[in-house]
C-alpha cells in the first residue's frame, strides 16, 4: 500500500518523529485561530468594542455545543491510530466509514440545538444586554454551521490517525485566505458587522471540510472503500462512544468552566469582557505549540500503543517535555515585555489595552503546567484512557468555577481574579494529568487484543 499520505510512527526517532508531525499542525493550527483572530481585530478596529465583546462572549458556548463532536473525533482518531499501528487495514476502513455515520449525526443534532438555545443560554450567562443581540446572532450563525467544522475536524483527526498532518495543513490556509477576504467584503464593503464576521466563518470552514474531504479520498490509500467497508459496525461505533463520549464529557466540563468563568468576566462590563475576549485570542495563539505537541503525542502513543511499543510510548513523552520547557521560557519572556503591543494589535480602546496587558503577564506565568496539560493529555487519549478525560474535565470545572467564586469575593483582586482563575486552573489541571500518568494505568487500556 502507498505510503506518501500515511506515516507509520512506530519506528523511527521519537523526538524527531513529533516534531515533524507537530510542524504542519502548528501551522494548521495558527491558520486555524486565524479565523477567531481576524474576526477579533476586524470588528475590534472597524465596528467597535462592544462588537468584540459580542463576539468574545459566543467563545465558550461555541465550544460547549461543539464539544460533543471534537469529543468523538477524538476516539475516532484514536480508535484508527490503534488499528493502523497493529496493521488491521480492514479494520481501519470500517472505522473510517462508521465515523462519518457518528459524526454526521453528532454534528446535526448539536447544530439544532444551538441555535434553538443560543439566547437562552447567553441571558443565563448574564451578557450584558448591550451585546446580547450581536452575540446571539454571531452564536446563531457559526454553531448553524457546525456540521462543516465537525467534519473537517473528523476528516483531519483520520488522517492525523493515519500520520498524515500535511493534509489537513492545505486546506486550513486556503480557508483562511477565503475567511479574511469575506471579513473584508462582509464587514468593511457591505458593513454587515458582526453577523458578517460569522457568515465568513462558517463559508471558509466548509471549504475546508468539502476539500479535505475530496483529497482524502483521491489520494489516501485508506479512503479508497469498497462496499462492505459502508456497513454499519456496532462494535466500531460503540468504541468511537467508549473513547470519544468521554472526551466529550470532558470538552463539555471545560466548556461549562469556562462559560462560568465568562459570566464572571461579564460582571466586570464591557471593558473587561473586550480585554478578556484580547487576551482569550493571545493565549489559544499560546496554546497552539502545545496543542499541535500534544495532538502529535496523541497519534504517536496510539500508534504505539496498536504495535504493543510501551516503552517507546513513554520515551516519546520524556522527550516531548523538553520541547514544552523551551517553549514555555521563550513565550513567557515575550509575554512580560511585550504585553501592551500585543493588545494593540486587537482593539485601539487605551482602557483595554491597559487591562490586557497586565493580564497576560499574570497568565504567562502558567505557561509549563499548561503544556504539560496538552502532552499529558495527548498521551492518554492516545492510548485509550477515557477515564482520565472525565478526570481533566472535573478538575478544569474545580479551577475555574472554585477560584473565579473565591477569588472573586475578595476585593483587593477584583477583575484580576479573572485572569489568576486561569492561570491557578491550569496549574492544578496540569498536576492532576501528571499524576494520572505517573500512575501508570494507560499501559492496560489499548483497544486491540494482542496475542
Amino acid at each position: 500500500m502507498s505510503t506518501k499520505y500515511v506515516h507509520d510512527m512506530t519506528q523511527g526517532n521519537e523526538i524527531s518523529l513529533l516534531i515533524r508531525f507537530s510542524l504542519p499542525m502548528l501551522i494548521g493550527n495558527i491558520f486555524q485561530q486565524f479565523y477567531n483572530i481576524i474576526d477579533s481585530i476586524v470588528v475590534g478596529k472597524y465596528v467597535g468594542a462592544n462588537a468584540l465583546a459580542a463576539v468574545g462572549a459566543t467563545g465558550s458556548l461555541n465550544f460547549l455545543f461543539f464539544s460533543v463532536c471534537l469529543g468523538l473525533s477524538v476516539g475516532i482518531g484514536i480508535i484508527i491510530s490503534q488499528y493502523f499501528g497493529a496493521k488491521q487495514e480492514e479494520h481501519v476502513k470500517r472505522a473510517i466509514t462508521n465515523a462519518i455515520y457518528v459524526i454526521g449525526t453528532a454534528g446535526i443534532v448539536m447544530s439544532i440545538l444551538a441555535v434553538i438555545f443560543a439566547r437562552l443560554v447567553l441571558q443565563i450567562m448574564q451578557t450584558p444586554p448591550e451585546i446580547l443581540d450581536d452575540a446571539t446572532r454571531f452564536l446563531r450563525i457559526v454553531s448553524g454551521g457546525m456540521i462543516a467544522v465537525a467534519a473537517y475536524n473528523a476528516i483531519a483527526a483520520i488522517l492525523r490517525a493515519l500520520g498524515d498532518s500535511k493534509t489537513p495543513l492545505i486546506f486550513l490556509v486556503a480557508s483562511c485566505a477565503i475567511n479574511v477576504v469575506l471579513d473584508l467584503i462582509f464587514v468593511l464593503k457591505f458593513g454587515f458587522g458582526v453577523v458578517g464576521t460569522a457568515y465568513a466563518t462558517v463559508i471558509s470552514q466548509g471549504t475546508a471540510a468539502f476539500g479535505c474531504a475530496a483529497f482524502a479520498v483521491l489520494k489516501n490509500p485508506y479512503f479508497k472503500l469498497k462496499r462492505k467497508h459502508w456497513e454499519v459496525s456496532w462494535p466500531i461505533i460503540n468504541k468511537c462512544i467508549k473513547i470519544g463520549i468521554p472526551v466529550a464529557v470532558q470538552n463539555s466540563m471545560i466548556a461549562l468552566s469556562l462559560v462560568a468563568l465568562q459570566g464572571v468576566v461579564n460582571h466586570f462590563g464591557e471593558i473587561a469582557v473586550a480585554a478578556y475576549t484580547a487576551t482569550s485570542r493571545v493565549e489559544q495563539l499560546i496554546q497552539q505549540p502545545f496543542n499541535s505537541l500534544g495532538a502529535a503525542m496523541s497519534t504517536f502513543a496510539g500508534q504505539n500503543m496498536g504495535a504493543n511499543k510501551l516503552e517507546r510510548v513513554k520515551k516519546g513523552y520524556h522527550k516531548s517535555i523538553l520541547i514544552v520547557i523551551v517553549f514555555s521560557i521563550v513565550a513567557l519572556i515575550a509575554a512580560q515585555l511585550g504585553g501592551h503591543a500585543i493588545m494593540q494589535v486587537f482593539v485601539n480602546d487605551k482602557a483595554v489595552i491597559a487591562l490586557g496587558a497586565k493580564a497576560i503577564k499574570i497568565t504567562s506565568c502558567m505557561y509549563f503546567p499548561l503544556g504539560m496539560i496538552y502532552i499529558t493529555r495527548g498521551l492518554l487519549n492516545g492510548t485509550g484512557d477515557a477515564f482520565y478525560a472525565m478526570i481533566n474535565g472535573f478538575v478544569e470545572v474545580i479551577g475555574r468555577v472554585g477560584f473565579s467564586s473565591a477569588l472573586a469575593m475578595v476585593p483587593a483582586f477584583g477583575v484580576w481574579s479573572v485572569w489568576l482563575t486561569t492561570g491557578l486552573t491550569w496549574l492544578i489541571t496540569g498536576t492532576a494529568s501528571v499524576v494520572r500518568y505517573k500512575q501508570g494505568k494507560w499501559r492496560e487500556k489499548s483497544i486491540v487484543v494482542h496475542k
